[in-house]
């Protein structure tokens, strides 16, 4: 299976948000639309870099309360690991898994067309599995 197929079964929405939004409102950002990462877009829509509930604690952990009037820009992962529709789920699970981050920037012609997560994969690689168990079950029996 490939990201494409992924993002065709649960939607290319994306939400994204401003380097300048203060960490704060990015915080009720997140908890709001119910999500753990947002892609933060500069000029043009290009991917500035990405917030994560990581990144905050990370921030509120070294700053302290301070860290929440600052703007995101400042807090926010700004090497963000993108992928293609083209790639496997396998080749996004080993990417996730090195960097360590769970959420994903799709990208098309340099174009933000849809974010995955861990969770998304993870559904989706057992789909698969299950998927294989019974065709050999099958195979075996006939």
């Amino acid at each position: 299976m490939t990201v494409k197929q992924i993002l065709d079964q649960k939607g290319r929405d994306v939400v994204t948000v401003s380097p300048s939004m203060v960490t704060e409102e990015a915080v009720r950002f997140l908890g709001d639309n119910k999500i753990g990462a947002v892609v933060v877009t500069g000029d043009g829509g290009k991917i500035a870099g990405i917030l994560s509930e990581r990144d905050i604690v990370r921030a509120v952990g070294r700053k302290g309360a301070d860290a929440l009037s600052a703007p995101i820009s400042t807090i926010m992962t700004s090497k963000v690991t993108t992928c293609g529709e083209d790639h496997t789920i396998n080749q996004v699970m080993e990417l996730m898994t090195n960097g360590r981050f769970r959420h994903m920037p799709v990208e098309k012609d340099g174009k933000l067309v849809g974010i995955i997560s861990i969770g998304d994969v993870v559904r989706r690689r057992i789909e698969d599995v299950e998927r294989e168990a019974e065709e050999i079950k099958a195979y075996i029996a006939g």
